[in-house]
């Protein structure tokens, strides 16, 4: 076992920030107790946290807390990102009361006053199995505690409720719970999936944490309404004074409110206070004190600066001195606590010797070196842990020492185990995990060692979650969730209306719902709700409105045959490219072999399920005869590449060559540097031609390119040149196609029918994607983002050079980058001089299209290399810069883009494991267009990570289909709508296949029973429209069952009228199978109308209703069933009975 060096407060020298974590850990362990560990910065607070987490044993990874600080100016009119506010409450919930452990926070965090814990902990709210509390009052607390209402309960902070049932995702739970009422008692609690909205296990009770530390009561508004006007009654501040109170006036909270109610609430608390609810004393621990108590200076300052700029111009804004404390103030704390200094350059103690710890040194990849050290080390008995990240590297590492004949061993045990195990056997330990720096000490014989010791330096990317399994997503059909009044559908049989919404029509008895569809003259139509599946929402293809329709009129039926005409010769074309790919004979690469294992278990992070599926839908077309042609769409980031790699490597591994085409010099260049450090441990050779190489060398890669000397050849459209051959070109990698001009998509085809080809996209084309979604090409898509990739803070304001400064300063002090776009070239330079002017320390580039190609090149590389603090450009920053250090995006007039193009540049930030910032800079919005307001509260709503999809799908109901499958084909979307076009298209090419079509039949049932979701059951009526557009879709019994157990989990046990909708559901799918025309009940009686193409043969009827008194045939062949007048159950057994014996009668 591994002795604990004993420390005493004071002041320590010789430490680093993995040591500390180690020595620290072993105090814990022997003596227990609380400590607050002082960072500067979230990110190191999150690295030490790591660190500790490591050396603990499992089982007490929770006795280690992060805080983390705001990460926002006060001064910029933000909030904090809810991400943070949800992780700072979580983290007080855990150490209130009394905590023993680590407790991680930041110098941000620390300096920030907070309202009195006795407050946090009132406002949160126990909730107990049989305990009582009023639905009413629970739904009002959620409010006031920062949940948002939202349905489905998808995320953390967001509550829903539906008759006597509360959804609510708290910080304080892993899955959201459901918590179903009886009166005002708590009949139960419930986790649930939020992916699958099932419930997973039953809980008896469960803490409501506040979203936020603040939690802002009625009482709070009335005081603040009455104390604002009398801080700012200056004309100056009338403005922003007024926006402020209107939202106050609606309950609402406005961006940055934190900032300004410390005027009426109580702030003069800190996290001393908190940590003082324990009994336990926290000892301090302070790494670089004179640095902390230096950077907490200048934060001061820095804030003083802006809040006079700010108060100057009229913002409403408090001192700093009302929302931080001074350092002053920290000195006066540290006196009555036991304090670890570590490294301090002021040591008061100047006898005080290091402590025997160092850093260990960097081999990068110096093999022979690591192992002459290696077995040095083992000669003295010393014990050697070498932690690496994935389990991959690990039994890599494990190889190379076993071909060397060093005894060594794999260790999934805690540390103390990795050590104990190394000591015993004097072998070498490796074990999996996550530490920030290697270390050794003499003393205790010890040499820990990361893989960034063993290879070469590289910036690791983070652990990824695997989140609950997900549907692949519909791409742009709508689920009527979204469905608005006022918008455009399309009936099947009647054509393009307006939905006016949800209209009752009958007696008690006999009481339904239909939908209300407008048509051209006022005429309306009344549509069933078990018949929604005839219903589609319109997208078109253009931005003018489309013309209505007539109803009765022949307009429709010839619009559709015009176009299924002209689809059939689309579809020939479709189908003949389909035809080619079908009959060619490519080369069938073998299944994975140990070395191909090893390459994919090298992966730094474990792969996310769509990743994985991605990557074994590659391999599998790859080890297919047909040529592949896949496209693998997914966000920025998402690990696209990593499915490129490991198909490359594929490849390579049965020697064939791998060509990479890139749209641009410097994502060639990124990729290039991205499949060396992923092939670092491989006997590959990758090479790249492109404007960055001279003349000689490029000559020399083409000429080992022809003579199979090169394995992986990167590079732009020049790979694509008549010099550059293949001695055997096996894959072909494409990154962003749509990209590349006419003449270089011609000569891609061409490689195309000979070669495996993978493409990789964020943005794909329509056509591309439609392709894939009618099965002619094959699509794989990554959705789930990296679990340390922060959403991006969305904000829209008015363009400010106050904001402009905060938000490029707040980044130059994180070391982190800026892009600020501006899309007109002829004002672009007097724009980054007043970028300039603004922030005179910051190093400015500018970047735009009409630059010569080589000069724009080199400004980006400089910029991708950190010569340059913020670059202000055109769209040109649209098109593939991946620099992980960039995380704030400023755009300049964000009101004259389209939302898919402002989703793809703001995806251009926060690429890392930062938070990134997105300020829409805009005009007042009186000057706003409808469109472009539209289009800016898209943007701010969905900037969760991954929404692509639903932002692509807005926009086409913003901004129209555009040129969505040619031009040819422009005028048949808008006639349609997007959604029928792309049924029948569907239809066209299954018929020229010669695959059976068969006419589906719309069966129409009329049992005289109430059939609806009641209003009390589903109060929302989106949420109603969803269900009964599910349940029209419904295509066999089996999706039936599973609706409603879903229902009755969501939404409680559902009334008659409802279990009424899922029986006609049910006798519909039993109909068409016969199909039946009609289900009509007359009295006592239900008339059953077959299709003259009926199944059912006539004889074995005949011959059936003789032994079935119940049944009547008509002369019109109309089978007419006897029903008695009693429940509607006992009509809908009457008719399941019967139509199971006449589906035996086929």
């Amino acid at each position: 076992m591994l002795p604990t060096i004993d420390l005493q407060a004071g002041f320590i020298k010789g430490l680093h920030e993995a040591d500390s974590a180690y020595l620290f850990s072993r105090q814990y362990l022997a003596r227990r107790g609380c400590f607050l560990w002082l960072c500067l910065t979230n990110r190191e607070a999150e690295r030490v946290a790591e660190d500790l987490c490591f050396f603990l044993s499992p089982s007490q990874k929770d006795r280690v807390v992060v805080i983390p600080g705001a990460e926002t100016d006060p001064y910029r009119g933000l909030s904090p990102h809810p991400e943070i506010l949800e992780k700072r409450a979580a983290a007080l919930w855990r150490i209130l009361p009394g905590f023993e452990g680590f407790v991680v926070t930041s110098l941000s965090s620390l300096v920030t006053r907070m309202p009195s814990p006795a407050d946090f902990l009132n406002n949160c709210i126990r909730l107990e199995v049989g305990g009582f509390i009023p639905m009413s009052h629970l739904l009002t607390r959620l409010r006031q505690l920062g949940y948002v209402r939202e349905d489905p309960v998808t995320e953390l902070g967001e509550f829903s409720w539906r008759g006597g049932i509360v959804d609510v995702f708290s910080p304080s739970s892993e899955l959201p719970v459901r918590i179903e009422f009886f009166g005002d008692e708590i009949e139960s609690i419930r986790t649930f999936d939020p992916a699958t909205q099932r419930s997973t296990g039953l809980v008896p009770q469960m803490d409501v944490v506040p979203m936020r530390e603040w939690s802002v009561t009625e009482r709070d508004i009335s005081a603040w309404h009455d104390r604002a006007p009398d801080l700012w009654n200056e004309v100056r501040f009338a403005d922003n004074l007024g926006e402020k109170l209107q939202f106050t006036e609606n309950h609402e909270l406005f961006n940055g409110f934190e900032y300004l109610f410390p005027l009426v609430v109580d702030n003069r608390y800190s996290l001393f206070d908190y940590l003082a609810q324990s009994s336990l004393s926290p000892a301090i621990v302070l790494p670089s004190p004179d640095r902390f108590r230096s950077e907490w200076k200048d934060l001061l300052e820095g804030f003083q600066r802006d809040y006079e700029d700010h108060h100057l111009v009229g913002d409403l804004v408090l001192p700093p001195e009302r929302l931080f404390f001074s350092p002053e103030w920290l000195e006066r704390e540290l006196a009555g606590h036991s304090v670890y200094y570590i490294n301090s350059l002021v040591d008061q103690d100047t006898e005080t010797a290091p402590l025997d710890f160092h850093l260990e040194r960097k081999y990068h990849g110096r093999v022979q070196e690591l192992l002459a050290d290696v077995n040095r080390w083992r000669g003295k008995g010393e014990r050697i842990v070498f932690v690496l990240n994935s389990k991959g590297l690990a039994e890599r590492l494990v190889d190379i020492f076993r071909e060397y004949e060093i005894d060594v061993s794999f260790c999934e045990g805690d540390f103390e185990e990795c050590t104990a195990a190394s000591r015993v056997r004097r072998s070498v330990t490796i074990t999996q995990g996550k530490l920030s720096e290697g270390f050794f000490s003499d003393s205790l014989g010890l040499h820990v060692l990361t893989q960034d010791n063993v290879f070469e330096e590289s910036e690791l990317r983070p652990a990824v979650r695997k989140p609950a399994q997900r549907e692949v997503p519909s791409a742009f059909l709508s689920d009527f969730k979204d469905l608005k009044i006022g918008d455009y559908v399309v009936h099947v049989d009647h054509g393009l209306g307006i939905f006016r919404g949800l209209k009752q029509i009958g007696v008690s008895e006999n009481l339904r719902e239909f939908v209300e569809l407008a048509y051209r003259d006022e005429a309306k139509l009344y549509v069933p709700i078990d018949r929604l599946d005839l219903i589609q929402k319109y997208s078109g293809a253009g931005e003018a409105a489309p013309t209505l329709d007539r109803l009765g009129g022949t307009s429709w039926e010839k619009t559709k045959s015009r176009v299924k005409s002209s689809m059939r010769e689309l579809a020939e074309d479709l189908l003949k490219l389909y035809a080619r790919r079908e009959m060619a004979q490519g080369h069938a690469f073998p299944s994975d072999d140990s070395l191909a294992k090893e390459f994919d278990e090298a992966f730094e992070f474990e792969e996310t399920p769509d990743q994985h599926g991605a990557i074994q839908d590659t391999k599998r077309d790859m080890e297919s005869p047909r040529p592949m042609d896949r496209l693998v769409c997914g966000d920025v980031g998402y690990g696209k590449t990593e499915v490129g790699m490991r198909a490359a490597f594929k490849a390579v591994n049965d020697g064939k060559q791998v060509a990479v085409l890139a749209p641009t010099t410097v994502l060639a260049f990124q990729h290039y540097t991205t499949f060396r450090q992923r092939f670092q441990a491989f006997p590959v050779r990758i090479e790249m031609i492109s404007r960055f190489r001279n003349r000689q060398e490029i000559q020399q890669v083409v000429k080992d390119t022809a003579l199979g000397l090169v394995d992986i050849l990167i590079g732009t459209h020049r790979l694509l040149s008549k010099d550059v051959k293949f001695r055997d070109l096996g894959l072909l990698v494409i990154d962003e196609e749509q990209r590349f001009g006419v003449g270089q998509k011609e000569r891609l085809k061409q490689l195309k029918t000979k070669v495996d080809v993978l493409t990789l996209s964020a943005t794909p084309i329509p056509r591309t994607l439609n392709l894939s979604l009618i099965g002619l090409r094959d699509l794989s898509i990554i959705e789930t983002p990296p679990k340390d990739r922060l959403a991006i803070q969305t904000v829209v304001v008015k363009f400010s050079r106050n904001i402009i400064r905060s938000a490029i300063d707040l980044e130059l002090k994180r070391k982190g980058q800026v892009l600020f776009l501006h899309n007109t070239i002829d004002t672009i330079y007097s724009i980054a001089a007043m970028v300039q002017e603004i922030v005179p320390e910051a190093r400015v580039a500018v970047g735009h299209g009409q630059m010569r190609e080589n000069q724009l090149e080199e400004v980006m590389l400089d910029y991708l290399n950190y010569k340059y603090d913020v670059l202000v450009s055109t769209t040109i920053i649209e098109n593939g810069l991946d620099i992980s250090r960039a995380n704030t995006l400023i755009v300049n007039q964000a009101d004259r883009f389209g939302l898919a193009q402002l989703y793809q540049l703001r995806g251009r930030v926060g690429r890392s494991n930062r938070r990134a910032y997105a300020y829409l800079l805009i005009p007042s919005e009186e000057t706003l267009t409808s469109d472009a307001r539209k289009r800016l509260a898209a943007i701010k709503e969905f900037s969760d990570l991954g929404a692509g999809f639903r932002i692509a799908a807005l926009d086409l109901e913003i901004r129209g289909a555009g040129n969505l499958l040619g031009g040819e084909q422009h005028g048949h979307i808008n006639a349609v709508g997007f959604d029928l076009y792309v049924k029948l298209l569907e239809q066209t090419i299954r018929e020229l296949k010669g695959e059976p079509t068969v006419e589906e039949v719309q069966t129409t049932i009329d049992l005289g029973v109430d059939i609806q979701i009641p209003e009390h059951y589903i109060p929302d009526a989106n949420l109603r429209l969803w269900l009964y557009k599910r349940l029209s879709s419904v295509r066999d019994e089996y999706a039936i069952k599973n609706l409603g157990e879903e229902v009755v989990d969501r939404f409680g046990k559902y009334p008659r009228a409802v279990s009424n909708l899922f029986e006609y559901a049910a006798l519909r799918l039993y109909a068409q199978r016969l199909r039946i025309l009609s289900l009509d009940r007359r009295h006592n009686k239900i008339l059953i109308k077959f299709r003259e193409d009926t199944p059912i043969s006539p004889e074995r009827l005949v011959q059936f209703m003789r032994s079935e008194p119940r049944l009547s045939l008509s002369p019109e062949g109309v089978l007419s069933l006897a029903v008695s007048p009693g429940r509607s159950s006992d009509v809908f057994q009457a008719l399941r009975e019967v139509m199971g014996e006449i589906a035996m009668l086929q």
